[in-house]
C-alpha cells in the first residue's frame, strides 16, 4: 500500500504524490529548446523528485543522465584529474540504468581524460549525434570549489561553441541546488574563497550566465494537492471533502511540497485519518511541536545570518513593513530559503506554518532574554490576510 513519503525521493509506485505532469511539460519545453538552466529551490522542495520524474517521462525522447554530487568526498574535487574521473564514472553508472548499449557505456570512462581539455574533447566525442540531457543534483554541495567552477566554465564554452555549430555537447544541462549557480562568484567572495579578479582569468567570469530563466512554479496549487488526495481516497474511501481539505492544506503551506506531505502524513498516521479542516489544523499543531529536519534548517539559517535573523524578527515581532526589493541581499537570502515572498510589493513570510514557527521561536528567545513587552502580543495569535486570528 502507498504512503505519504516525508523522507526523500518519491516514486508513484510507493508514494502518494501530487500530479506534477503540468510542471514536467513546462520543463520539457526548456529541454526541447536545448536550454541549460538551474532549478534553485529551498530544502525539501521536490527538486530530486522532479528530476527523477523528468527521467521517467522523457527517457523515450532523450538519453536522460541523472547524477548527484551529494555524498561525494572533498577528494573528488581536489584536483582536475580526480574530478574528471568521478564525473565520467558517475555518467557511466547512470547510463547502466538506461537502454544505451554496453560499448557506449564502457567508453564513457576513459583513464586518459585527466584535465578539462581532454574532458571537453571526450564530451564532444560522446555527444556527437546523440541527444543527451545531463541532470546534476545537489550541485551546491561543491559550489565553493574552484575545480567545479572550471567545469562550469568548460560547459559554458561548449554551449556557446555549439551555438556557432562548431562543437557537439550535451543537448541540455539541468543543475539543481539551493544556491543560484549563476551567482556562485558572489557566494565565494562572501566566504573569503575568491581572490581579486584578474581580467585574463576566465574562472572569474560568471560561469553560468548562459542559463535560461527557470520560471516553473514548484509549489503545489490546490488543484495539484487534490490529485494526491484523490489517489488516497480511492484506496481508503474516507468520504473527505477533497476540495475543502486541499484548500485548507494550501492555506497553511502555500504549496510548499514537504509541508503538504507532512500534514497528510500526520492525518493518516497520527490523527486516525481525520480528513477534515480540523484534522489539518491538528496536524499543523503536531508539526509545530516536533523536531524536523526542515525546521532545523530554518533555525540554522536564521542563527547563522544575523541580518536575516534581525530582518525576520522585525517583520514578525515588530510588525515592520519592508518593500520587496530582490536585489537587497537580505531579502534575496530569505527568498532563497523560501522564508519570504512578494505580497503586493511588500515582504511577507512565505507560508503560515513558517510564520507560526518563527514567531513562536522569536517570542521564546525574547521572553527568555527579557526583551518582550505587552505590546508585542501573544505567540498563539497570528493574523492571516483577512485579519482573522489563527489561535493555537
Amino acid at each position: 500500500m502507498k504512503a505519504f513519503n516525508v523522507t526523500g525521493l518519491c516514486v508513484p509506485e510507493d508514494d502518494y504524490m501530487v500530479d506534477i505532469s503540468g510542471k514536467i511539460r513546462k520543463i520539457k519545453e526548456l529541454i526541447d529548446s536545448r536550454s541549460y538552466f538551474t532549478i534553485n529551490r529551498a530544502r525539501q522542495y521536490g527538486k530530486t523528485t522532479t528530476l527523477a520524474m523528468l527521467k521517467r517521462e522523457l527517457d523515450d525522447d532523450y538519453m536522460m543522465i541523472l547524477i548527484s554530487f551529494e555524498g561525494l568526498g572533498e577528494e573528488s574535487f581536489e584536483t582536475t584529474t580526480a574530478f574528471c574521473a568521478i564525473f565520467t564514472q558517475l555518467i557511466q553508472q547512470a547510463l547502466r540504468l538506461t537502454s544505451a548499449d554496453e560499448e557506449y557505456i564502457d567508453a564513457w570512462y576513459n583513464p586518459e581524460v585527466t584535465d578539462f581539455v581532454s574532458l571537453s574533447r571526450h564530451i564532444t566525442k560522446m555527444c556527437t549525434d546523440k541527444k543527451i540531457v545531463l541532470m546534476v543534483d545537489e550541485v551546491d554541495k561543491v559550489s565553493n570549489n574552484r575545480v567545479f567552477l572550471h567545469f562550469l566554465s568548460m560547459l559554458r564554452e561548449k554551449f556557446l561553441a555549439r551555438k556557432r555549430n562548431v562543437d557537439y555537447t550535451f543537448h541540455s544541462v539541468i543543475l539543481t541546488g539551493v544556491y543560484d549557480i549563476k551567482n556562485i562568484k558572489l557566494k565565494l567572495a562572501s566566504e573569503g574563497l575568491l581572490a581579486s579578479e584578474s581580467a585574463g582569468n576566465k574562472i572569474y567570469n560568471s560561469p553560468w550566465n548562459i542559463a535560461a530563466d527557470f520560471d516553473v512554479n514548484m509549489s503545489f496549487d490546490t488543484a495539484e494537492i487534490a490529485t494526491m488526495l484523490t489517489d488516497y481516497e480511492a484506496d481508503y474511501h474516507t468520504g473527505m471533502d477533497i476540495s475543502a481539505i486541499s484548500e485548507e492544506i494550501y492555506t497553511y503551506t502555500s504549496g510548499y511540497p514537504y509541508l503538504v506531505s507532512r500534514i497528510c502524513f500526520h492525518i493518516d498516521k497520527n490523527l486516525r485519518r481525520n480528513w477534515t479542516t480540523t484534522g489539518v489544523q491538528d496536524a499543523v499543531k503536531i508539526m509545530l511541536t516536533e523536531r524536523d529536519t526542515l525546521f532545523d534548517d530554518v533555525f540554522k539559517n536564521l542563527e547563522n545570518n544575523k541580518e536575516l535573523y534581525d530582518f525576520t524578527h522585525s517583520l514578525l515581532i515588530k510588525g515592520a513593513v519592508n518593500h520587496y526589493v530582490i536585489y537587497d541581499p537580505v531579502i534575496e537570502t530569505g527568498v532563497r530559503y523560501a522564508f519570504f515572498i512578494n505580497r503586493g510589493g511588500k515582504v511577507a513570510i512565505s507560508n503560515k506554518i513558517f510564520e507560526l514557527l518563527m514567531t513562536a521561536y522569536f517570542v521564546s528567545i525574547d521572553t527568555r532574554k527579557g526583551r518582550m513587552n505587552s505590546k508585542q502580543g501573544n505567540v498563539t495569535t497570528i493574523y492571516n490576510k483577512r485579519n482573522k486570528p489563527w489561535i493555537f
